[in-house]
């Protein structure tokens, strides 16, 4: 925990602050506010503000009648938030996307790792599996995604920039996320050679819709529309089953070599596949499209000052290592490395962890503690605790640097991978089994943006949780 023993006793015990209110119609009510009126961290930070606590009562979004489970205890500081990784203490059972949970049918008929808690024995096979998979293909990480990012992001992007004033970022990422995570696990077959054709990223994005809608917010219909077909009720598989058995049995064909490992572990081929999908799906092309936008608006943003030290930091330890793009090379790179982790740390690709109380036990915010009982719901509002202005200076604001020299003593306090980026993903942990590849895929696109272009300027429209990013201008290397 973030706290000793001794400095446990000297702080006062309180009540859980906050208030549910009526029944339904308050809950109603907060979901409104968490979607529309306020917004997602305004929210947070003002039912804080309210209480004058950041471990508190909320009724949490989206609430009736998706869900009948959404009175629930938030943790919003650094020092409150990592007891969400406790696996002693909190039961991560079917709590991956909050107080609804889609059907087994989702993901035929099993439940996927990510669903599963520590205590299962399943979860350990399953995530030694996936570590291990990702571990033997290891020297593909870099070769293919350079590739991916020339032939279906840069030369796409450059060209929109020249023939029409700008090009949108976003949705150039998704041929490109999913032509790497395919060719990744499936040995370099190309999806478009596939029974998926160049619908891949369609199929994926309308099984992931229905698992996602719930807790997101489009904002392209009127709010009362919008709520009513978003918040209110779970859609059935059936609309999607026909997307879902094409995903199926393109990776069932070709991630072969993938399959053949799983066979080896006790696992079967099935079962596999299906883990498979929800790591292709949720962790790895919804992760990488949350995270690429906001790392390219914040540098964006930072302007010419920031783009001339990242080329020459890019370009000299390439240059150091003979003109290759290695891994060596990228790890000399101390700010390509500290943009990345400050981007996670101000916009996690997955914002709220969720779990509930494996029995009684208390909670320590820096000013008090708190008891938490047996079988309570609780969830981690991760912006907050990664913004905590007792632990980080400047907290909202985006620092480049923050994590160079002496900073990088501050990484234990970036969270976003359920877990400390100081720890490492185990199978006995619900750790991202990712973490180091995200956080190496976000390097290599600033490695190539940098090789390409001296700078770059961008437009930027709010959505939920991640920017839609324009690209208007980019200067060719010089």
């Amino acid at each position: 925990m973030s706290s000793s023993s001794s400095e446990l006793s000297n702080l006062p015990v309180r009540e859980i602050p906050g208030d549910y209110g009526f029944p339904i119609i308050s809950a109603i009510k907060d979901r409104y506010d968490y979607f529309y009126n306020q917004g997602e961290d305004d929210w947070f930070h003002s039912k804080a503000e309210k209480y004058k606590s950041t471990v508190i009562k909320i009724n949490m979004a989206p609430g009736p009648f998706t869900s009948t489970d959404y009175k629930l205890v938030a943790f919003l500081d650094a020092s409150s938030f990592v007891y969400m990784f406790d696996n002693s203490l909190v039961d991560k059972t079917d709590t991956l996307g909050g107080t609804f949970k889609p059907g087994k049918e989702y993901y035929g008929g099993y439940r996927p790792v990510a669903f599963i808690d520590t205590s299962d024995p399943n979860h350990a096979a399953l995530k030694s599996y996936i570590i291990s998979s990702f571990a033997k293909r290891h020297n593909l990480f870099i070769p293919l995604f350079r590739n991916m990012l020339s032939d279906h992001l840069f030369n796409n992007l450059e060209k929109q920039v020249t023939e029409q004033g700008k090009s949108d970022f976003n949705a150039l990422l998704p041929n490109m996320t999913f032509g790497f995570i395919f060719r990744f696990l499936c040995d370099q077959t190309n999806p478009t050679d596939t029974v998926l054709g160049d619908q891949g990223p369609a199929h994926l994005r309308n099984w992931l819709l229905p698992q996602l809608m719930p807790s997101l917010s489009a904002k392209k219909l009127p709010n009362f529309i919008e709520d009513l077909v978003f918040h209110n009720f779970l859609i059935p598989f059936g609309f999607v089953k026909k997307d879902y058995n094409k995903l199926v049995d393109a990776f069932s064909k070709n991630a072969v070599s993938m399959l053949d490992d799983a066979e080896k572990l006790g696992i079967k081929r099935e079962e596999a596949v299906h883990n498979m999908l929800f790591l292709v799906g949720i962790n790895m092309f919804a992760g990488l499209n949350a995270f690429f936008p906001h790392l390219i608006r914040f540098v964006g943003e930072a302007g010419p000052s920031l783009h001339t030290r990242l080329a020459n930091e890019i370009r000299t330890s390439i240059k150091e290592e003979g003109g290759a793009i290695t891994l060596s090379a990228i790890n000399k790179m101390s700010l390509v490395k500290s943009v990345v982790y400050e981007t996670l740390r101000l916009r996690p690709p997955v914002p709220l962890q969720y779990g509930k109380a494996k029995k009684d036990f208390m909670v320590q915010s820096h000013d008090a503690s708190y008891k938490i009982n047996k079988g309570q719901f609780v969830v981690g509002y991760q912006p907050m605790a990664s913004r905590d202005p007792k632990i980080f200076a400047n907290p909202d604001e985006f620092v480049p640097d923050r994590f160079m020299g002496d900073g990088e003593k501050m990484l234990k306090h970036v969270l976003w991978s359920n877990g400390r980026e100081t720890e490492n993903p185990a199978p006995e942990n619900k750790q991202c089994p990712g973490k180091d590849l995200v956080h190496l895929l976000g390097r290599l696109i600033l490695v190539e943006f940098f090789m390409r272009y001296d700078t770059f300027t961008v437009e930027i429209t709010p959505l939920f949780r991640a920017p839609n990013v324009a690209i208007k201008t980019l200067a060719k290397a010089s």
